[in-house]
C-alpha cells in the first residue's frame, strides 16, 4: 500500500497534482499549509474539492510572515505585476524565502509518522524560471535531504519526492488535468487575496494565457459568473 501526500495549495498545479496522484497511489491525503499568505482565500477553497473527492485533507500553520522578505507575507511589500527575477537582482518580490523547502520538511515529517512516503507537488519552472526552489534539481536535493534526515537513514523506509510538472508549462499541466477530469471551479492562483481574480497580478496572467491557450473557458470565472 503506498500513500502520497500531495503537497495541496489550492491553486492549478497543486490540483493537477491531486488528480494526477489519485491515479497512481493506494492512498492520497491531501496537505495544506497556512503560511501567513496574504491568499488564504485558496485554503477555505481547497478544502472544498478535497471534500467532493473524499480526500483527506490536513491543515498545517507555519507562519513565514515572521520572516518576511515577500510580497506575498508581507502586506507592506507591492505585487509586481509581472514576476521579475534573474540572476544578478535574485528571486522576484513573491518569492517566499525557503518555502518550498520548509513545506517539503513539514510534508516528510508529516509523511514519517504517518506512512506516507510518497511526496507529490506540482512545481514548475518552465512559466515562472525565477523561483529557486521549484527546480528539478531542487526536487533532487531534498529528497536526498529527507531520507538522509529520517529514519529512511537507519533502514526505514525511503522517501520519494514526485514532481511530475517540473518540465511543463501552465497550458499542458492544465490540458493533463482536464485529461484527468480535474474540477478548477475552486482552484485560487490569484496573489490579490480574494475569490475573484483581481486579473493583474503575475498569478493571474499566467493563468488567464494558459486558459486561453487551451481554448477553454476558466472553471473558476464560470463558476463566478454563474453565481
Amino acid at each position: 500500500m503506498r500513500h502520497a501526500a500531495v503537497l495541496f495549495s489550492g491553486g492549478i498545479d497543486s490540483t493537477t497534482a491531486l488528480y494526477w496522484a489519485r491515479g497512481r497511489f493506494d492512498r492520497v491525503s491531501a496537505l495544506s499549509f497556512d503560511y501567513g499568505q496574504r491568499h488564504r482565500v485558496e485554503l477555505k477553497l481547497a478544502r472544498r474539492l478535497t471534500s467532493a473527492l473524499r480526500i483527506p485533507h490536513h491543515f498545517i500553520d507555519v507562519d513565514l510572515a515572521q520572516i518576511g522578505g515577500s510580497a506575498l507575507t508581507d502586506p507592506g511589500i507591492d505585487l509586481p505585476p509581472e514576476n521579475v527575477g534573474t540572476p544578478d537582482s535574485g528571486p522576484p518580490a513573491t518569492y517566499v524565502p525557503f518555502r518550498n523547502g520548509i513545506l517539503l520538511s513539514l510534508a516528510a515529517a508529516w509523511g514519517e509518522v504517518h506512512g506516507a512516503r510518497d511526496l507529490v507537488c506540482g512545481f514548475d519552472v518552465i512559466d515562472s524560471p525565477e523561483y529557486p526552489d521549484t527546480r528539478e534539481v531542487f526536487v533532487r536535493a531534498m529528497q536526498e535531504a529527507v531520507n538522509q534526515g529520517t529514519g529512511a537513514a537507519m533502514g526505514g523506509i525511503p522517501f520519494a519526492l514526485h514532481a511530475p510538472f517540473v518540465k511543463m508549462n501552465k497550458a499542458d499541466i492544465l490540458r493533463l488535468g482536464l485529461e484527468l477530469g480535474a474540477d478548477y471551479s475552486f482552484s485560487i492562483s490569484c496573489y490579490a487575496g480574494a475569490e475573484t481574480p483581481c486579473g493583474a497580478c503575475s498569478a493571474c496572467l499566467i493563468r488567464g494565457r494558459a486558459w486561453r491557450e487551451l481554448g477553454e473557458n476558466d472553471h473558476l470565472v464560470r463558476r463566478l459568473k454563474e453565481e
